[in-house]
Parts: structure tokens; C-alpha cells; sequence
């Protein structure tokens, strides 16, 4: 029988999602697996997956909606199934017809409009007198890369421009998308959605400044980060840890394995480790319980093309270094290509961030809700050392943790830290 395909929670705590691109249209034949639409969550674009077979009745959002999570964005109807009824069958689901519920992609009326937002289907029509139908993530693609839409030749449904379309011309090579570039016009078109009120009217740009308008991934993440920052009572656990020997076991390991490790792989492994040696810490806090988490999932920092990323790697107590350095490379790769899946950003109650590449010595995070915990881990420092009654140089790496002081004690995530030292200080006892 028919059923309601509603927008799904993408991530935690969100009341709301941008769909950003239909895969389908009405009347196509869907199996289990299948793209049915591209989300817009704080974190990264998400492919949403049809969880049965069916044929899609009608569409009840249009692309570049915000949708409320639980809300109800398409209609499926099982393979044979009469469909010839639809305000019937609407009814019986308890939904009424939407006033203009979106079918296979068709010519809307022009939008009268002097200037026109991204995201319509007028940006690139005055300048060639003709429509051009295009998702809002390929028009953002678009924009950012200087192309225009009117080269391309859409290959979604009803001819329409979708995200690979515009990726492609762009792995093309420079040739191929600067004969597309985008007039001026374009390029100074505005983003669809305002950017969020400021408590202070904000400074006047003075001459030489360059003002880059928010994306809305980019407002989503601010957004998120101030509320953890607002609304989450973090502490903060500083300790330096001797990582001579981890080195010493990284340069054996890599020597000698096809799949080489990095430091922080050691890390995570570590951080996994620990919680599965400290369970009071691997768990999220909610309105009215503390929730003690069945599986030891770590979510790692990975800063990418298309933005800053928190996947999960899925029981990483029970992965060997080479798997976690695996899963990781592989979760930077599809996020770079925007095609992380939704499961992957949910989850886990511990993050790694690790900026040492970078020079850093030290440095605290921001929790990412509903996850009680980050470690900040900094670079490797050459560093006087006493043992015994001498001085020796060492190499060192200090890392603080920020946590959520609801539902874990200063104690608790002290202990925490002690047994997670010891796991960074004795490599061989992540391996046994």
C-alpha cells in the first residue's frame, strides 16, 4: 500500500533540513538503495536512500525547500499498485493534496523578480533567453567554481543540472571550465537564504575587502558550534604524553605493512580503547537520561575540499590500526566527493581532532552534541624529559580533552585521560 516518505533525521538535534536536490521524479520506478534526494545537513550534503522497492507517486517538497524533520516529502507506492486516485490515497495516509504539489520536472511560470536569488530557475535566463532548470546544489557548485549553468547539458531527471554534471566539467580540467565561466552578473548573485541577524548591525567593509556570503552548511555549522558552546558547560583535561615509543612502533609497522598509519590512528585506536576500558564515558546525554552507548564508535576531524567533516569509524575498539587507517582514508576521500552517507555523521559519543601537522603545540575543541567528549590532539615537540635523576630530550605531544560536564564528573574523565596515557605511552598494548 502507499506510504509517506518524510525527511528523515539527518543529525542530532536538528528540527529542520534543506533538500537540495531530487533524484527522482513522479512516476519512477525506485528499488531499495536507490538516491531518492541529496540532504543538506550541518556537516555534509547526504544522500537519502529508498528503504524499499516502489513507484513514486508524487513529490510533496521541491528542491531548495526547508523541510521540518518527520515531514512528509514524497508519496511511494507499492509496484502495481493503483495510483489513479491520488487525493484518494492522500486522504487515507491522512495528508491532503498540497496546494502545488511538485510532479515530473516541468517549465515553471518566470518569476517576476529584478534580481534573482540563487536557487531559481531565472539566474542564467536573461543573459541567454532561455530556461535553465538546475538543482540549488548545482547552482551553488556553479558559483563557487566560476562556471556557468547554460554550458551544461543536465543529465537529471526532465534534462534537469544536477551536482555531477557540474562536477564533471570541472574534473574536466581548467580549459574546459574557464570556457564556461560565469558573467559577473552571476557571480554577484546573492545566496538564496539571509544571513542570520546580528545582536551589533556588523562593521562596514572597508576599501580592499572582499565579502564572501555564507553557505548554508557554513551558517549550520556556526550555529551549532555556538549553541554547544552556549548551552554545554565544557571542562577541559590538559596532559603531555611521551610518544617515543609510538613513533619507534609507527616506523615498524609502516615498514613492513602494504597499508601505511599515522599518528593519529594511534589516536583513535587509543581514544576506543579507553572508552571501551571506561564505559562511564562512552555515552550521550539526553533531556531525561543518560544514554550508555552499546558499540564504541569514534568520529574523526577531517578537514576536506568541501569543508570540515566529523564521520564516525563504526566499533573502533575491535579495528586493527591498518582498518581505522583504511576506514579513514576512505572517509575522506567521499567526503571530499560529497558522498558520505547519513549513518556515517551520527553518532558515537567521542571525537579526534588532530591539527599537529599544522605546528599547533596545544589547543582545545568544541563538543559536538550529543557527544560528551573530543580530544585535541597537537604536534610533536622535542622536549627536556626527566627520568630518573637526568634530563633527556623526548618527543612529546600534549592533548586536552573537552567534555561535557552533565553527565560525566571531573574524576571520571580524569581517569579517563590516565588509562588513555597509558595506552599512548605503551603502543604494544593497543596491538594485543
Amino acid at each position: 500500500m502507499a506510504s509517506i516518505f518524510r525527511m528523515p533525521g539527518i543529525s542530532a538535534d536538528a528540527e529542520e533540513a534543506t533538500l537540495l536536490e531530487w533524484g527522482i521524479v513522479a512516476g519512477a520506478t525506485v528499488k531499495q538503495g536507490d538516491v531518492l534526494a541529496t540532504v543538506e545537513t550541518e556537516k555534509a550534503n547526504v544522500d537519502i536512500e529508498a528503504d524499499s522497492d516502489g513507484v513514486v507517486m508524487q513529490l510533496m517538497a521541491e528542491a531548495g525547500d526547508s523541510v521540518a524533520i518527520g515531514a512528509p516529502i514524497a508519496i511511494l507506492l507499492d509496484q502495481g499498485e493503483d495510483g489513479s486516485d491520488p487525493a484518494a490515497i492522500l486522504s487515507g495516509l491522512g495528508l491532503a493534496a498540497p496546494a502545488s504539489a511538485p510532479a515530473a520536472p516541468a517549465a515553471p511560470a518566470p518569476v517576476a523578480t529584478p534580481a534573482p536569488a540563487l536557487g531559481t530557475a531565472t539566474d542564467d535566463a536573461a543573459a541567454h533567453g532561455t530556461r535553465l532548470f538546475a538543482s540549488p546544489l548545482a547552482r551553488r557548485l556553479a558559483l563557487e567554481n566560476s562556471v556557468e549553468l547554460s554550458a551544461l547539458s543536465g543529465s537529471g531527471p526532465g534534462g534537469r543540472i544536477v551536482r555531477a554534471d557540474v562536477e564533471r566539467l570541472i574534473a574536466d580540467g581548467p580549459a574546459t571550465a574557464s570556457a564556461a565561466q560565469m558573467p559577473a552578473a552571476v557571480q554577484a548573485a546573492p545566496p538564496a537564504a539571509a544571513a542570520p541577524q546580528a545582536t551589533k548591525p556588523p562593521q562596514p567593509a572597508a576599501a580592499g575587502d572582499v565579502e564572501v556570503p555564507h553557505t548554508a552548511m557554513r551558517r549550520a555549522i556556526a550555529s551549532a558550534l555556538s549553541a554547544s558552546k552556549q548551552t554545554v558547560p565544557h571542562f577541559y583535561l590538559t596532559s603531555t604524553l611521551r610518544v617515543d615509543a609510538l613513533l619507534d612502533l609507527r616506523e615498524r609497522i609502516n615498514t613492513s605493512s602494504a597499508v601505511r598509519v599515522s599518528i593519529n590512528d594511534f589516536f583513535v585506536k587509543a581514544t576506543a580503547l579507553t572508552l571501551r576500558a571506561v564505559p562511564e564515558m562512552n555515552v550521550n546525554w539526553t533531556p531525561t537520561a543518560v544514554r550508555h552507548l552499546g558499540s564504541v564508535d569514534v568520529a574523526v576531524a577531517i578537514q576536506g575540499e568541501r569543508g570540515l567533516f566529523t564521520p564516525l569509524i563504526r566499533d573502533a575498539d575491535a579495528k586493527s590500526l591498518t582498518e581505522i587507517s583504511t576506514s579513514v582514508r576512505d572517509l575522506a576521500q567521499r567526503a571530499n566527493d560529497g558522498t558520505l552517507k547519513q549513518h556515517e555523521l551520527v553518532g558515537g559519543s567521542f571525537a579526534v581532532s588532530n591539527l599537529g601537522k599544522y605546528g599547533v603545540e596545544s589547543f582545545s575543541a568544541i563538543l559536538n552534541p550529543p557527544q560528551v567528549g573530543i580530544v585535541a590532539v597537537a604536534g610533536v615537540v622535542r622536549a627536556p624529559l626527566v627520568e630518573g635523576d637526568e634530563i633527556v630530550i623526548g618527543n612529546t605531544i600534549t592533548v586536552t580533552v573537552s567534555v561535557d560536564h552533565r553527565p560525566v564528573d571531573g574524576v571520571l574523565a580524569a581517569q579517563w585521560l590516565a588509562r588513555f596515557k597509558e595506552y599512548i605511552e605503551n603502543p604494544l598494548s593497543m596491538l594485543v
